[in-house]
């Protein structure tokens, strides 16, 4: 092989065919170390924080993948044959069919989309394919929101943006610095932030959660439930998940009026208790009386339908419903974090015109259930002059036996009441509650169980009451003739500083307390107010910014809803007229030449006029070469030119004079 065959052929593989600056060369190789490293960054981004989520194999297998698709990258090795990755990709499908029952659903497909985002890679051999392997990793990030809304989660998908946009900001231009792709890619980042707080703003809020499947769209959430049974509470007292917010207008009511009231429970099997439907109307069935307590309360997604009030909730506007129990609905199940203006009066007497249907049902007992409790009760009750006297008796005698309050109560049997009054001696609220229902019940007094939660902490950041999972508590109402239902909190007998102070006040054994709640941790609580202050702060205004606040902020502006689709539409054309003007500019910025590269134009003009035209993929040095054996008693000159050239193109900026030397060599270049 002749010496100009050979560096014709390097030639078709380094940078020099650059004709003013653009890059017209042959094909580059499919997937450079450079591109695929952005590929894989990007890849991984999208990946990893999905393993939280998805069973433990699909992330590794996912970035198992990647990290073999990386050795590849590394060694110069060729991607896989097409039919072993046709063979993975037939056992992922069957191993997400094994793991999940079906293909339908947001886990399924997030697992699908994982899998395959990791298949694709390997299989990388063209632009199209890198282009669509950017376009997986855009959605992967888009779909961590189906699982978590949160800030941390928001900056995550934004940093993983970044890698994303570098990748294709490497397949455009194969030959700029890492650093330049870098700044290129954040300024293409900063660049849409406009237009994203733009339709953020003003793009029609859609209701509800991001996932619509039935499947899986509402999956449970950590929380009460419509039952209880022994244990079911102090499961939750561990839990440091947010169940609620409330700020309160003015100063916030004291620890013994935070009781948040949920679910209402009537019907007792003899270990298990259980709500029974209320009627439901638009307006509370009591007349409020004595204080009111103006609040916003801010709850948590749990499925259902209850709004978790302070007791007693006042009319408020609709669509909230009030059942005979007491309890304040929302009109559909809260299946994303909701707000709602509540007012409460802790001093209103309710039920004093009580149904005997629901006072007969509130004294109801299993006949064979918890014998001793039952002997007790008729014991208490004997001689008694009213129910008062034998709410009195009941309370001195659970007095009297110096039960404990502990957040790890033993396991108890088929007669709950009877083993922990009379042999364990130890429970968490709801055991409280519940053999105090039972006595009372056994002894003709109405009485029923309501769970919800108690206390709560404010945030000394942004001065909001935080209520907890572990706040979770159950507590009595009882029915007094001429008096209606009043609360009695058992739990108080046994640590009355459950109620002034909360559960850590309550537990004389520190090392049953959650992480968060230990008195050495009050540096790290702190650290939590102030992240939990931020988020709050995200959670109202940016995941709460629903349709509602959205027509109320447009109509603050201007933009009411007579001039919205007037104003939508000035601004669409606007848009369009801004990415027109963008367009012709990038047409017209392509056409310009710089002096240099319309200076070497001329030279291959001239060259081409002689019968020595450059292919368009050649670069300076083969060309000379090639000049140089057509025109061989010119050859000096020629590679002089385009050496000059080539130094001035690739090397350090070069002053005018140098281009002035090259023009007139040009100029003065004849052949003839």
């Amino acid at each position: 092989m002749s010496v100009a065959r050979a560096r014709r052929l390097i030639g078709l593989r380094r940078r020099g065919g650059r004709l003013g600056g653009t890059r017209t060369g042959p094909p580059a190789p499919a997937l450079r170390r450079d591109q695929g490293a952005w590929l894989l960054a990007a890849a991984a981004m999208a990946i990893a924080p999905h393993a939280g989520w998805l069973p433990g194999w699909i992330g590794a297998l996912g970035l198992g993948l990647l990290g073999w698709r990386a050795l590849l990258l590394w060694r110069g090795r060729r991607p896989p044959p097409g039919t072993l990755l046709f063979a993975l990709a037939l056992a992922v499908a069957a191993g997400v069919r094994l793991e999940f029952g079906h293909f339908f659903g947001r886990e399924p497909g997030v697992a699908v989309l994982v899998l395959l985002l990791g298949l694709k890679l390997l299989e990388t051999r063209a632009a199209r394919d890198i282009r669509a392997g950017v376009l997986l990793c855009l959605f992967l990030q888009l779909a961590l929101f189906f699982e978590d809304q949160s800030l941390p989660v928001a900056a995550l998908v934004l940093a993983g943006t970044l890698p994303a946009l570098g990748a294709l900001v490497a397949l455009a231009d194969p030959d700029g610095g890492e650093r330049e792709r870098l700044l290129t890619a954040a300024t293409l980042l900063a660049q849409g932030l406009p237009f994203m707080l733009a339709l953020f703003v003003l793009f029609p809020r859609i209701q509800g959660p991001l996932w619509g499947l039935p499947a899986d769209a509402f999956s449970a959430r950590t929380g009460l439930s419509d039952t209880m049974r022994p244990g079911s509470i102090s499961a939750l007292g561990e839990s440091d998940e947010i169940a609620l917010r409330a700020a309160f207008s003015g100063p916030p009511p004291p620890p013994a009026q935070r009781y948040w009231r949920g679910p209402v429970l009537t019907r007792f099997d003899g270990r298990e208790w259980h709500a029974e439907p209320a009627a439901e109307s638009a307006s509370p069935r009591y007349t409020p009386q004595g204080e009111r307590i103006d609040y916003l309360l801010t709850i948590e997604p749990h499925q259902r339908r209850w709004l978790i009030a302070l007791e007693h909730p006042g009319p408020a506007r609709p669509p909230i419903r009030y059942t005979g129990d007491l309890r304040a609905l929302a009109a559909e199940p809260l299946r994303a974090r909701a707000r709602f203006a509540l007012g409460a009066y802790p001093h209103t007497p309710v039920g004093v015109a009580e149904s005997p249907a629901v006072l007969a049902s509130a004294t109801t007992l299993p006949a064979d259930s918890n014998p001793r409790s039952r002997r007790l009760a008729a014991e208490l009750a004997a001689g008694a002059r009213d129910h008062a006297e034998i709410l009195e008796r009941v309370l001195a005698r659970l007095r009297a036996l110096r039960l404990a309050y502990t957040l790890r109560p033993p396991l108890l049997g088929r007669h709950a009441a009877d083993e922990f009054l009379f042999d364990a001696r130890r429970g968490f609220c709801e055991h409280f509650a519940s053999a105090f229902a039972v006595l009372m019940r056994a002894a003709g007094v109405p009485t029923r169980i309501v769970t919800g939660y108690q206390g709560g902490e404010i945030n000394p950041i942004d001065g909001q009451l935080v209520v907890r999972q572990s706040d979770a508590h159950a507590w009595t109402e009882v029915w007094l003739q001429g008096r209606g239902w009043l609360r009695v909190d058992p739990t108080a007998l046994a640590a009355p500083e459950r109620i002034d102070g909360g559960l850590a006040a309550a537990l004389a054994d520190a090392g049953e307390l959650p992480l968060m709640l230990r008195a050495d941790m009050a540096w790290l609580r702190g650290l939590r107010h102030r992240w939990e202050a931020v988020a709050n702060l995200w959670n109202q205004h940016v995941l709460g910014y629903n349709p509602e606040r959205q027509r109320e902020l447009l109509a603050r502006i201007g933009l009411g809803a007579d001039r919205l689709a007037q104003t939508l539409g000035v601004l669409a054309g606007a848009a369009v007229l801004l990415f027109a003007a963008l367009y012709a500019w990038s047409l017209r910025a392509t056409r310009v030449r710089d002096p240099l590269a319309r200076t070497w134009e001329r030279f291959c003009a001239k060259m081409a006029a002689a019968g020595a035209a450059r292919p368009a993929w050649q670069g300076p040095q083969d060309y000379a070469e090639e000049l140089a054996t057509h025109f061989p008693a010119h050859a000096m000159e020629l590679r002089g030119i385009c050496m000059l050239y080539a130094r001035l193109r690739y090397g350090p900026p070069a002053p005018e004079q140098q281009l002035r030397i090259l023009h007139n060599r040009i100029a003065s270049l004849r052949l003839k």
